[in-house]
């Protein structure tokens, strides 16, 4: 198809809500599956992450506009591996990576859980997931992402619906959960036995 009758895709802009990029905006492509977490979850979730982001390595699946995972680098995260499969999802990315300045980013075009499979050993401190709506991946998800966490990881799922308690891992709890508007977000830890 020629560039004259490709659709034009509309770029959207986003801030950082916190940490040293604090007010930078990132763009991002308007794709489908790309919902970008509104700025009032993301400052509930960076609330209740705060005392495990310094430092932590972090995952962020499904990253679409990579807010999460940008969010992350800016508060003290020490890297971030951001996974898409869409590839301008990706080209944008790694130029807001670029533009950034961040260090220890990784940006890979994949499906996540292959690339998790492809990665055994690999730990991350914060997992972010946030698939597309509608596909019922969760649960699948949770059973492949568990081997990649540290002792102290925590998983972030934002989903179009409230957290079934039956799809979570053995030894995983749902440690803090929200709703707003048509966002659910929960905040999971594993159980001490």
């Amino acid at each position: 198809m020629s560039s004259s009758r490709q659709a034009k895709t509309e770029v959207r802009e986003l801030r950082i809500i916190g940490g040293q990029w604090r007010s930078r905006k990132l763009r991002f492509d308007a794709l489908p599956g790309v919902r970008p977490t509104p700025d009032r979850v993301r400052e509930t979730l960076f609330n209740w992450l705060q005392a495990w982001v310094s430092g932590s390595r972090c995952l962020d699946m499904f990253a679409g506009s990579g807010v999460l995972g940008f969010e992350s680098l800016s508060r003290g995260a020490h890297s971030v591996v951001f996974i898409d499969e869409q590839a301008r999802v990706v080209a944008r990315l790694r130029d807001q990576a670029q533009s950034l300045e961040a260090l220890n980013v990784e940006v890979v075009r994949s499906s996540a859980i292959q690339w998790l499979k492809q990665k055994p050993g690999l730990l991350f401190d914060i997992i972010f997931i946030d698939p597309p709506y509608g596909k019922d991946l969760i649960a699948d998800i949770l059973q492949d992402v568990v081997a990649h966490c540290s002792s102290s990881a925590r998983i972030y799922i934002e989903a179009e619906k409230a957290l079934d308690e039956a799809v979570l891992p053995s030894g995983w709890a749902i440690e803090k959960s929200k709703q707003a508007a048509s966002v659910y977000f929960h905040l999971l830890h594993r159980v001490e036995r």
